[in-house]
């Protein structure tokens, strides 16, 4: 359990982040009063992710991978080593969805926190979940 208020970023919000604007920006607008986590793997996919996207578009990759070395300083990486002993269940949690995003799960749980996703894999998992349209409430504080 953490103190203060935290959400868990997923793979496709670190991408969002990395790619556009609107991500970023509530990320260092409430970077002083929100603690933002990602598991490491959601790292590495959004390193493998970026570049293709953005060769796709014929922009740079290289750009695009040193705005996620930005983003980094705003989210922490969350090693698997802390949040393995939390795999079992949200695998069990993940069951009937994406099996593979059990590690944002993980975190989540053994952080006690939400989760920013636009991945609707996580609807009905249990845990309370924020898209991007409406993770603001939560960050401004107008959740309760």
């Amino acid at each position: 359990m953490i103190a203060g208020r935290a959400l868990v970023l997923d793979a496709n919000i670190l991408i969002r982040a990395a790619l556009g604007r609107r991500v970023r920006s509530l990320l260092e607008t409430y970077e002083d009063s929100i603690s933002f986590y990602a598991p490491d793997v959601c790292f590495e996919d959004a390193r493998e992710y970026i570049p293709q996207v953005l060769a796709s578009r014929d922009s740079d990759p290289h750009a695009g991978l040193a705005v996620l070395q930005q983003i980094e300083l705003l989210v922490q990486a969350v090693d698997q080593a802390l949040y393995r002993d939390f795999e079992q269940l949200a695998r069990e949690r993940m069951s009937a969805r994406d099996i593979e995003d059990w590690p944002v799960v993980a975190v989540a749980l053994m952080l006690s926190v939400p989760v920013w996703t636009e991945d609707r894999d996580f609807f009905g998992s249990g845990l309370a979940t924020w898209t991007t349209d409406r993770v603001e409430l939560y960050l401004r504080g107008s959740h309760v």
